[in-house]
């Protein structure tokens, strides 16, 4: 299966937007492709960051009738070029109650009432090579002005035409069934978080098919491929190129604060991402164009997150546990020991953190014995150390007799642990303790606290799951901070994250055995941006093959693919949230450099990796 995305500008004329899809369509199908992906507003140009149109009769006079001529013209293209096409658009929905019709213009258009918007939604729209609209779906996440002018109207009823919708089989579901695989729809921000692009997964979908306009790299180069990688599914993202305002604009949000007009442009960078994250086709340029990846239709239909398993052979949809999920706010069990307040009597946050990972090379004893070495010289607040770090083979942990020696070397190291620490002072890991795999923390004192590991994973198949989440409130010298720990395969979960993220936490600690480099190098971080977290995880070190060859129907010999393959090594990362609490800060910089809310990234390295952490910054929560 043949896949394109396009990039192009629009403007706030709709037959020159038209002329600019017809024209891309046009020089993508010189590929051949069985499926083309347009960007987010084709038919108009709006940017979320800020007021693109005058008021609301410009929106509704901007958007399209789902029977008009112009998305008619594209149900032409697909016929033309045998193809599915993927469109996002404004689109007119029924008028409610606030609005009149205005006969002397011909057309219908809302008389606004005081605060009223127009049923306006941003719809992506799946055409089939017959030329039939055979699914749409509206954005699901509205960002910035897109909430002053649009709905998400999915559950409205539609007046498709006829000549559009002829011999469709209506589908409500989400996930679109084709010849050519199952069809996901993903529009603007809704990748920003886990849960669009997670329930098209778990309702089967095997490729999501992106229509984006956005003038940062966030998308791009990280939140597209966590949601790619963590789901076990393509993506293909379209993006705009050119200005995403009106020139002349001087509305929203562009204030001495915040970005100049000239930075509002689309970036482009469309791309096509396999299930394990890899890039299979970039536009590495923000000039109009289009391009292409042949997705092998074998690991197409073996693509979803229904049958994809981990490395370790953990089926991922058995990793799932919604009933942890349902009540994301629902209060959990909070562990608190001590307040340190301010003076008005409020528990103080402190602005900084030292954190540290730790990473020995040794196993059992001598594992322990090197910790201890490295505490009794070392000043750290926080010291991460890797799942099970004493254990080199985790396949050992099957063994009964293995098993209880790991239960008597976990209450070994507490002991000598907690001898060396200092007050203030906390170690975190993974242990065996009560026949149970449990991150822990240890302080001066022996455990300070423990959670229990919550999803099933292969290697620790024999391991009790824990049906709740720790918060802990942690002293530190200057404050207290709230901390949770997840442990094995939890953190690889958004679900859990965001529970734990939902209870106010500042600091997520990650004892993990990394299975996959696509964990540190996009799920992780993800995570910390979506959740607005910081996070301290650490892995033993590990080795994976980095395949430099994208087309799956290469004929290369078997010896130069091994001549294209590399190994690089994975291991941990201290992410860590800015300071500023200003939601762009990066634009009082002189360079815009093209991240909103990237986390500071320190990658594990080595026996010892420091870094000092803001957790104050993750009680703004005005990302999330």
């Amino acid at each position: 299966m043949r896949v394109a995305v396009a990039q192009f500008a629009t403007s706030l004329n709709v037959q020159e937007n038209l002329a600019s899809c017809i024209r891309m369509i046009k020089e993508a199908a010189v590929c051949e492709p069985s499926l083309i992906v347009l960007p987010e507003y084709c038919n108009s140009q709006f940017c979320n960051a800020h007021s693109s149109y005058i008021d609301h009769n410009q929106a509704w006079n901007e958007a399209l009738s789902i029977d008009g001529g112009f998305l008619q013209r594209i149900a032409e293209q697909a016929i033309k070029h045998n193809c599915y096409i993927v469109i996002n658009v404004t689109l007119r929905r029924e008028l409610s109650g606030a609005f009149q019709n205005n006969k002397q213009a011909g057309v219908i258009e809302p008389k606004m009432k005081s605060s009223a918007k127009s049923n306006i939604s941003v719809t992506s729209c799946l055409f089939s090579p017959l030329g039939i609209l055979i699914h749409q779906e509206d954005k699901k996440t509205l960002v910035g002005y897109e909430n002053d002018f649009f709905i998400s109207a999915d559950n409205l009823t539609d007046n498709i035409s006829e000549n559009l919708t002829e011999n469709l089989d209506v589908n409500n579901a989400e996930v679109t069934t084709t010849p050519v695989g199952k069809l996901g729809l993903l529009a603007g921000s809704d990748d920003m978080t886990y849960k669009a692009s997670r329930d098209l997964a778990t309702g089967g979908a095997q490729l999501l098919c992106h229509s984006m306009s956005s003038f940062s790299l966030d998308q791009s180069n990280l939140h597209g491929p966590a949601r790619a990688s963590e789901n076990k599914v393509f993506l293909a993202s379209a993006n705009k190129v050119g200005s995403l305002l009106q020139q002349g604009k001087s509305q929203g949000l562009l204030s001495q604060e915040n970005p100049s007009q000239e930075l509002l442009v689309g970036i482009g960078r469309s791309q096509i991402i396999s299930p394990d994250g890899k890039i299979l086709a970039k536009m590495m340029d923000d000039e109009a164009g289009f391009v292409f990846a042949d997705l092998d239709l074998a690991d197409l239909a073996r693509c979803s997150i229904k049958n994809k398993s981990r490395p370790d052979g953990t089926e991922l949809i058995k990793q799932l546990r919604p009933e942890l999920y349902q009540e994301l706010t629902l209060p959990r069990n909070k562990i608190l020991q001590h307040n340190v307040a301010d003076s008005e009597g409020r528990t103080k946050v402190p602005v900084t953190a030292n954190v540290a990972i730790f990473a020995t090379y040794k196993s059992n004893e001598q594992a322990i014995e090197d910790v201890c070495h490295y505490i009794e010289n070392n000043l750290s607040d926080i010291i991460q150390l890797p799942e099970l770090f004493f254990v080199e083979d985790k396949k050992t942990t099957d063994n009964a007799q293995q098993l209880a020696q790991i239960f008597n070397l976990s209450k070994q190291l507490i002991n000598q642990v907690s001898a060396v620490l200092r007050p203030f002072q906390y170690v975190c890991t993974s242990l065996v303790l009560e026949g149970k795999h449990q991150a822990v923390l240890i302080n001066e004192h022996g455990l300070f606290a423990m959670q229990q590991q919550l999803h099933f994973c292969q290697r620790y198949q024999w391991t009790a799951l824990g049906d709740d989440v720790n918060i802990i409130e942690l002293p530190l010298e200057q404050g207290n901070i709230n901390v949770a720990m997840l442990t094995a395969d939890d953190a690889n979960i958004p679900e859990i994250v965001k529970v734990v993220a939902l209870n106010g936490i500042h600091l997520l600690l990650v004892p993990f055995d990394i299975q996959e480099p696509c964990e540190v190098e996009y799920s992780l971080l993800s995570r910390a941006a979506e959740n607005r977290i910081c996070i301290v995880a650490a892995s033993r070190e590990k080795s994976f093959t980095n395949d430099l060859s994208t087309d799956s129907g290469n004929n290369l010999t078997d010896t130069k693919k091994q001549n294209k393959i590399k190994y690089h090594k994975s291991t941990g990362l201290i992410a860590n949230l800015t300071t500023d609490s200003i939601l762009l800060p990066q634009w009082k910089s002189p360079k815009f450099d093209g991240y909103i809310n990237r986390p500071l990234v320190k990658h594990q390295y080595g026996k010892i990796t420091k870094a000092v952490i803001h957790p104050i910054a993750a009680c703004d929560k005005s990302k999330r």
